[in-house]
């Protein structure tokens, strides 16, 4: 307990409001990226169903992009007028956004005014979660004990694993209860509406809270700074600091964490076939189970150190995710990896009437042969290599010792091309299936038991970086300009490195026609890290957090 302005703060109201709050933000960002394949259909009509579902996968992605904006103005504003009021605004500003993206008009109904429309909430919420992550966790750690830090945070940490929980509940029970029909019609808004209620109690909560007695002590003695940015970004030994915080965790944590709880789903339900709601209830489980580690390893970490446990962490990660994917596909789609390697799927033709395969703005046609051979067969969750024929060739597609020739589409209309596209679908897709590929994934022939295993380790990689990270990002920086200087590097890392990791793995997947070679990405953002931690990332338990 701490003696906060004549009154005793009690810690586990501290815990509870913070990790509450910042769990309704993160219910408010995740449950747009469980719902990417039915905003795709809502808000981008006018696109392919892949280059549709990679627009929604790249909206997803634009709410992180505008999370270190977000991450210097609430810095700012909680380093110079106190934490307190900066993350009650910061709740405030997502759940409005939220709320207002259950109201909005569709693509039919309002045109392009419904994806602006859209952008504009996604940027609103990428900047209220970019003020909102730093000041409850430096909140939390500025009221904790030394000895208690890792424990305590590991709440905040828990609490994303409560927002996706949350969302994925909300969604499920919708999808479930009204169908799916009426769910792409109208019950997609109900998750985006229901965050009305939630924003209501988060916001009594917090108000309930006091300031932290960290600043409160700098307010005394006037040691709050007029200009953190300048502070934080203009002196070598913060902007270190920062480097730091960035090369040596927070590259790992965008790649295991966006890798093992977000691209897993893509690559589950568009690589593998699996129906979206089994995909939900498989996030949901491990979600669920993920919750308890990331407070067991911020605790650990009071132990024994921030930096082992991380460090395992990354590495646990690092080593997994190939041989985890593999096998996850193994185990969910035994059909389709036995009729890749039996019957493998060539697409053959003139490397310049192909062309790279996703156009989040909608901008470009697709109207090739070769790309739309391969745009069906991304689509469809079949695994493909290229081979290039000499200029002017006909564009082939070969399973097996079958050869199909797709049709051009360069010289057609609009609604002429889409005719062609969903024929071409309904041609290739049938030659698939008579050469035993199968076009979605078989429950009756899922592993459970394996599958189950393997999320599980990829949920121990993930909760061992993640839980004790709050504390050593809190103790890591110089209190004038923690949450200015933490949330930073901790924004670009989960924004930029995780939030456009779903969209730039599957975006190489369908490019290459390899399920795995997505997986790249988070390998080679997580190996910086691993080196980095390795040689440069200092151990921070039990620094004072005055300093």
């Amino acid at each position: 307990m701490h003696e906060v302005t004549g009154k005793k703060a009690s810690m586990q109201r501290v815990v509870v409001a913070s990790a509450a709050g910042t769990a309704f933000e993160w219910y408010d960002f995740f449950i747009f990226g469980a719902l990417a394949p039915v905003i795709a259909k809502v808000f981008f009509a006018g696109l392919t169903e892949t280059a549709g579902f990679v627009a929604a996968l790249g909206l997803f992605a634009a709410g992180f992009a505008f999370r270190p904006l977000g991450a210097l103005i609430f810095g700012t504003m909680g380093d110079r007028l106190g934490r307190k009021g900066a993350f009650l605004i910061t709740v405030s500003l997502m759940g409005g956004a939220t709320f207002a993206i259950g109201l909005l008009p569709t693509y039919a109904q309002a045109g392009i005014w419904g994806p602006a429309l859209l952008i504009l909430m996604r940027i609103f919420q990428g900047m209220a979660l970019g003020g909102e992550y730093g000041g409850a966790a430096i909140y939390v750690a500025e009221h904790s004990p030394p000895g208690r830090r890792g424990y305590s945070t590991g709440w905040i940490q828990a609490s994303a694993a409560f927002g996706l929980i949350a969302a994925l509940v909300v969604v499920l029970v919708t999808r479930t209860s009204i169908g799916e029909e009426a769910f792409a019609s109208w019950g997609w808004r109900v998750p985006f509406l229901v965050s009305a209620g939630l924003l209501a109690i988060s916001i009594w909560m917090r108000l309930k809270l006091t300031e932290s007695p960290t600043f409160q002590k700098m307010q005394a003695e006037g040691e709050v700074s007029k200009a953190p940015l300048s502070e934080a970004f203009g002196q070598w030994s913060n902007v270190r600091l920062v480097f730091l915080a960035f090369f040596g965790v927070m590259c790992a944590q965008g790649a295991v964490w966006y890798c093992n709880f977000f691209y897993i789903q893509v690559f589950f339900e568009k690589s593998l076939q699996v129906a979206p709601t089994t995909v939900n209830i498989f996030v949901m489980a491990m979600t669920l189970v993920s919750a308890p580690f990331y407070v067991f390893f911020g605790w650990l970490s009071d132990r024994i150190g921030r930096k082992p446990v991380m460090l395992a962490g990354m590495l646990a990660g690092l080593i997994a995710f190939f041989p985890a994917f593999h096998a996850l596909a193994g185990f969910t789609n035994p059909a389709l990896v036995d009729a890749r390697a039996r019957t493998p799927v060539v697409v053959a033709a003139d490397p310049a009437s192909c062309s790279v395969q996703f156009d989040p703005v909608g901008a470009a046609k697709f109207s090739s042969a070769c790309d739309i051979a391969k745009s069906v067969l991304a689509s469809s969750g079949i695994p493909y290599r290229s081979a290039d024929l000499p200029a002017g060739t006909t564009t082939e597609v070969r399973i097996g010792n079958d050869v199909i020739i797709p049709a051009n589409g360069a010289t057609l209309s609009a609604d002429q091309l889409k005719t062609l596209k969903a024929e071409q679908t309904k041609m290739i897709q049938a030659a698939l299936k008579a050469a035993g590929y199968p076009l979605k994934a078989d429950p009756a022939r899922m592993n459970f038991a394996g599958i189950a295993a393997i999320l599980l380790l990829l949920v121990v990689a993930s909760t061992a970086l993640y839980g004790p990270m709050a504390a050593m990002l809190v103790e890591l920086f110089p209190a004038r300009v923690r949450y200015t200087a933490m949330s930073l590097p901790y924004h670009v890392g989960t924004g930029w490195v995780g939030g456009f990791l779903p969209v730039t793995a599957f975006a190489i997947v369908a490019m290459t026609g390899d399920l795995y070679a997505g997986l790249w990405y988070p390998v080679i953002f997580t190996a910086i890290s691993v080196l980095t931690t390795i040689f440069l990332v200092p151990e921070t338990r039990d620094r004072p957090l005055e300093a």
